[in-house]
């Protein structure tokens, strides 16, 4: 399977069926960004039900392409989200495993959104072992011939729920950390996956 997506922020096990799954992957990079899209949000489980984090970016224009997105540091947002992901985690059976790789993306920082994002999937990858040739798309095309396009499929708007080909692995129950206190919550974000199974992540999701 050859795949086209979004960039995203530490992507939900929808995007990461498809990543994990896919031979060939192209990330976009000139699309026009859109705001209130996962390319800077993700959602993690919290002792307090799920916790958006959304990373501030900085927009000049109206239209500008996600290549050119800045980060904004105007507030502390990485110490926010790396306490909340450590208050949701730190209990989690492989948090102490992963904690170190993750925790030093939130030190040093990062001037391009994308930049960031794909730090995070090589982390992910190499967390997990495996090895993918993620590229940046070349230029901005409406249709990629012979690709699946999911850049506007993957969205906080649309119930993930209409995929009946990755929905078999998505609803599938696994550990949560507050699952004494919630119902199983699905397609969160890898991060919850991860922290709470390690590498079974790739059982989880691989077709």
């Amino acid at each position: 399977m050859k795949t086209i997506l979004s960039t995203a922020y530490w992507p939900n096990l929808h995007y990461f069926y498809y990543l994990l799954n896919s031979e060939t992957i192209y990330i976009e990079q000139h699309e026009h960004f859109q705001k209130q899209s996962f390319r800077n949000r993700t959602q993690i489980l919290s002792a307090n039900g799920p916790l958006d984090l959304s990373i501030p970016v900085k927009k000049k224009a109206t239209k500008e392409f996600t290549k050119d997105i800045l980060i904004s540091y105007a507030e502390n947002w990485q110490i926010k989200h790396w306490r909340a992901i450590t208050s949701a985690y730190k209990n989690s059976p492989y948090f102490e495993h992963f904690e170190s790789e993750i925790e030093n993306l939130y030190i040093q920082k990062h001037d391009h959104l994308l930049q960031f994002n794909l730090l995070q999937l090589q982390t992910l990858l190499k967390i997990l072992k495996l090895k993918k040739e993620i590229r940046p798309t070349p230029e901005y095309k409406k249709e990629f011939d012979g690709y699946l396009d999911l850049r506007e499929r993957i969205h906080p708007k649309l119930d993930f729920k209409s995929d009946t080909l990755a929905l078999k692995h998505l609803n599938k129950p696994y550990y949560q950390t507050f699952e004494s206190k919630f119902e199983f919550m699905p397609n969160l974000s890898v991060l919850d996956l991860i922290f709470n199974t390690g590498l079974g992540t790739i059982r989880y999701l691989k077709n």
